[in-house]
């Protein structure tokens, strides 16, 4: 079985099963017509991708709705359109599984793979769902760039790495918008998160986001 497939049957949340379903059955007001995906959603993009993003978790009606990472909301609006402007995906937006989007040398990927009630997690959802991710660091062998996406997303990767044995440096990294640790041939760069909150009050401008995939362009050109 894919990991994906792995992903996509997990039952490991009471809590989160329950959401994702009865987010699914109720719907909201604009999307009563479509059939939701509502289970756990799986990563997107290659495994022999060089950039790997880190989001937190599927939002309510975006990706638990469409069934793919960052895809029916606005996160995701701002999202692949920085991708796109900096030459990781083939169009600017993503609206369902069916839409022609193609991510080049990127994959994306969260800290958690389902629904969270009030996009809350709570320690045991990220530990039930850090195997996940351990899983796709094992197999993505070129990897280069890892960009976290808040805090919650930049912090996943460093435990996942621990959880693999592997060496994180003395003194941890530490989240911050655009900053930039680099150790064992990997980047990690820190982003503010595009949602709503941030783009919505400023903390998270389109040309600061297009910054950090810029960033990450220069740091795979140097390789």
């Amino acid at each position: 079985m894919t990991p994906g497939g792995r992903i996509t049957s997990c039952r490991r949340c009471p809590r989160l099963v329950a959401h994702r379903q009865t987010v699914a059955l109720t719907k909201t007001r604009r999307f009563q017509d479509w059939s939701y995906w509502g289970r756990p959603v799986p990563s997107f993009g290659r495994l022999d991708a060089r950039l790997l993003v880190i989001g937190l978790a599927p939002a309510a009606h975006g990706a638990n709705r469409t069934g793919r990472m960052f895809t029916g909301d606005r996160s995701g609006d701002w999202l692949y359109r920085a991708l796109h402007k900096a030459g990781f995906a083939n169009q600017p937006v993503s609206v369902d599984r069916t839409d022609g989007l193609r991510l080049v040398d990127c994959r994306i990927t969260a800290a958690a793979h389902c629904a969270p009630p009030g996009n809350a997690l709570t320690r045991e959802g990220l530990a039930n769902c850090q195997p996940y991710l351990e899983d796709e660091l094992r197999r993505m062998r070129r990897l280069r760039v890892v960009v976290g996406l808040g805090r919650v997303g930049f912090e996943s990767y460093l435990r996942a790495r621990a959880g693999l044995g592997l060496t994180n440096p003395k003194p941890r990294p530490r989240f911050g918008h655009g900053s930039v640790d680099a150790w064992d041939g990997i980047t990690l760069i820190g982003s503010y998160h595009p949602s709503q909150q941030n783009t919505f009050t400023g903390r998270l401008t389109e040309s600061m986001l297009d910054g950090v995939f810029q960033l990450a362009r220069q740091r795979l050109a140097d390789r």
